[in-house]
């Protein structure tokens, strides 16, 4: 049974780009809701007991498995998300990870700029990712519930444009939400973590 993982902050940590209201629909309505459909779903199948990343894989592009997949990779996706964010977040990265956007994107006013524009131009619901993939970063937007786990990419940050992510706070404004979380919130300890691993 897969159960809804806490925040790895408190719910009012993220205020004022992302706020205490907003999270406790987000994470726990909507990101619960998976949870418990994902459970049901798997149950008593050849999935069940298997893990969240194995059973993202084992469903992708499958039409039967499509209601499977779409919570699991919801699951996987959100709980990165999370975990993508943190208080005082945000700005230029150092070290390895600020030479690699430097290589990769010709400075971080360029990667911000391609970030804010994948997240801002995907259609309808889905995610703006910052992805590793053959030793140069990338920016890439998934639909729905899709992921860079089924494309062999390596996720390092994600910004969920779902929405629920951001209606509350920002109604339409889906731009002053994205750069906001740009500026204030990424997590780029996390995304080194993500890079080494």
């Amino acid at each position: 049974m897969f159960t809804l993982p806490p925040l790895p902050y408190a719910d009012t940590a993220l205020d004022p780009v992302i706020s205490a209201n907003t999270l406790g629909f987000h994470h726990g309505k909507h990101h619960k809701t998976y949870v418990d459909n994902l459970n049901n779903l798997v149950k008593g199948t050849d999935l069940e007991g298997q893990s969240l990343e194995a059973i993202v894989q084992a469903t992708a592009g499958k039409a039967d498995k499509a209601g499977v997949f779409n919570n699991a990779a919801q699951v996987w996706n959100h709980t990165f998300f999370w975990n993508s964010l943190r208080p005082g977040g945000g700005g230029k990265p150092s070290g390895k990870l600020g030479e690699m956007v430097d290589a990769s994107f010709g400075g971080y006013d360029n990667f911000k700029k391609e970030l804010a524009q994948a997240c801002v131009t995907q259609f309808g619901s889905g995610w703006g990712w910052l992805v590793a993939d053959g030793g140069a970063l990338k920016v890439v937007k998934t639909p729905n519930a899709e992921t860079p786990l089924t494309k062999g990419a390596k996720p390092l940050l994600t910004i969920d444009v779902w929405e629920h992510a951001y209606y509350l706070d920002y109604q339409n404004r889906r731009a002053d939400f994205v750069n906001a979380v740009i500026d204030k919130l990424l997590n780029w300890q996390f995304a080194e973590k993500n890079l080494a691993g």
